[in-house]
């Protein structure tokens, strides 16, 4: 897989916001990356340096609509810890809006 298909996009969140500011960024993966390519397009496509990779699979939540039921769609997230003094500019760009 190619690192733009590995990482989908970024989690926007109030708990990502606030781990941001430690140097830790959450990103929605692919259900099939494993930890070492995380890793790898996490380096690649923002040129930083990976410390540690923790992933979750994230299971869908059950929701109804009248009669109706069904489940949203499970994911997976990666929490990508970067080196001391290194920031992902999207992150950067989220804060000061």
């Amino acid at each position: 897989m190619d690192a733009t298909q590995i990482i989908l996009r970024p989690v926007v969140s109030e708990k990502s916001f606030v781990l941001a500011e430690t140097g830790r960024y959450t990103f929605r993966v692919h259900p099939d990356a494993h930890k070492t390519e995380i890793r790898q397009a996490i380096k690649t496509l923002f040129e930083v340096d990976v410390v540690s990779v923790h992933t979750a699979n994230v299971r869908g939540k059950p929701k109804r609509r009248g009669l109706y039921s069904g489940n949203r769609r499970s994911w997976k997230k990666a929490i990508v810890q970067v080196g001391p003094g290194q920031k992902i500019p999207i992150f950067q760009a989220l804060e000061t809006s």
